[in-house]
């Protein structure tokens, strides 16, 4: 045990005490924001200041769908309308927008009033904030014009066709709680992108300090002294160290952070609120440990059989498949914690730490699911250790030439 605990406080001091430890501690937080800021400005400035036009032979509609695009603030848009809509204002609107006078038009074809068309046309092919706008302000004017053709007043249609906000309410043990659908999704999508990275990363770390040694040779006088196990346990246990120290500093920045004008003002701002319990920081930690414990060990079994750091990066995104998986259904999952496709995942080990987080974020499962989760995927850790341990032992001696899988076997055999 004091081999371990020498060869943890080596590691850890070495990785602390690096250049790399301060930069990726300042930076990524840095980096993060900037990402989270880049994507808020251009969520919230897509599709916006556009110049269009809307065309039908039918000019209530149209004018109906011009007044829809024209009263919505976020999309600030200049509006006109084209009436009656003839195959030469047809040609002359592509006109315009290949000179770029407007930046596109909606063609609006009434000549069926049971089977109304619509198309828009623009430079862009990919505009989908506008679009969207487009399709709501049609079906919204068609719902109100084939309203006032059955004999109803304008007034009522328009109180009859309002639209209505929606406050999200979350029901925890019965009772409600004021929620919000935006903050849940960006928590719980920064502690999953966190944990991704912060596995991910310190599984290389363990790959990569593997292979650095045993380039240099200092595994045969280490290998003197103490046990391959050893030198193994310590070296988890070291950089994981590290990672715990990480996401602790940039836990009690980002509370610091929380806690100042500046953040309330763009919570405030943005509708958005944030609660994380003391619970899912528990598990989330929990959760860390035992992914770092399980990949690391992965990566450091790869590392062993591997001769140059090039060879494990190749290495590398295969063994990540899992994470990244689990992380590309963060939608899914915030938005079916409880399907079978949810649970499934969720209990499987190399996705537990991702998955079952983001369960917990957007609903609270069954203990007997959590528990179920954690069991399986610390049984994992114990069987990956025991299968590493064995591979580590004969692979970090071996020199030359790449490991291959009849060879490997027979490195379990010795064992």
């Amino acid at each position: 045990m004091r081999d371990i605990l020498l060869i943890a406080k080596r590691e850890y001091l070495e990785q602390v005490k690096g250049k790399a430890f301060k930069l990726t501690t300042i930076l990524i937080p840095v980096v993060f924001a900037g990402l989270i800021g880049v994507m808020t400005f251009a969520t919230r400035n897509s599709g916006v200041g556009k110049h269009l036009a809307i065309a039908s032979s039918d000019f209530y509609l149209a004018s109906r769908v011009a007044g829809q695009i024209a009263n919505d603030r976020d999309a600030q848009a200049t509006v006109e309308v084209v009436s009656p809509a003839t195959p030469e204002q047809h040609a002359d609107l592509i006109r315009k927008v290949d000179q770029k006078q407007i930046d596109g038009f909606l063609w609006i074809d009434t000549s069926s009033p049971n089977n109304v068309k619509a198309k828009y046309e623009s430079r862009s092919s990919g505009d989908f904030a506008t679009e969207s706008r487009l399709h709501s302000a049609l079906n919204h004017a068609l719902v109100a014009n084939r309203l006032i053709a059955r004999g109803i007043d304008t007034k009522d249609v328009d109180a009859l066709t309002r639209t209505v906000d929606i406050d999200t309410m979350q029901i925890k043990n019965g009772q409600e709680v004021e929620s919000s659908a935006m903050g849940t999704f960006w928590a719980a999508y920064a502690m999953a992108l966190l944990l991704t990275f912060s596995v991910v990363m310190y599984g290389m770390n363990v790959g990569r300090s593997v292979i650095q040694e045993k380039t240099s040779r200092i595994f045969e006088v280490m290998l003197s002294t103490v046990k391959a196990t050893d030198l193994l346990a310590g070296k988890l246990i070291g950089i994981g160290a590290v990672g715990l120290t990480q996401i602790a500093i940039w836990g009690v920045a980002g509370a610091l952070f929380a806690g100042t004008a500046l953040a309330q003002s763009l919570m405030t701002s943005g509708g958005v609120s944030i609660e994380i319990s003391p619970l899912q920081i528990v598990l989330f930690a929990v959760y860390f440990l035992l992914g770092y414990l399980l990949y690391s060990t992965f990566f450091a079994g790869i590392a062993a059989t591997c001769d140059t750091e090039q060879e494990l990066q190749q290495y590398a995104p295969l063994a990540a498949v899992p994470v990244w998986l689990s992380f590309g259904m963060i939608t899914f999952i915030m938005s079916n914690p409880n399907s079978i496709w949810s649970v499934a995942i969720s209990l499987f080990p190399p996705c537990a730490p991702i998955a079952m987080f983001l369960r917990l974020a957007s609903q609270f499962p069954p203990a007997w699911q959590i528990a179920a989760s954690l069991g399986l995927l610390a049984l994992s850790v114990a069987v990956v250790v025991w299968f590493t341990s064995r591979i580590y032992r004969v692979g970090i001696l071996m020199y030359g030439k790449r490991a291959t899988l009849p060879e490997i076997l027979r490195w379990l055999r010795y064992s």
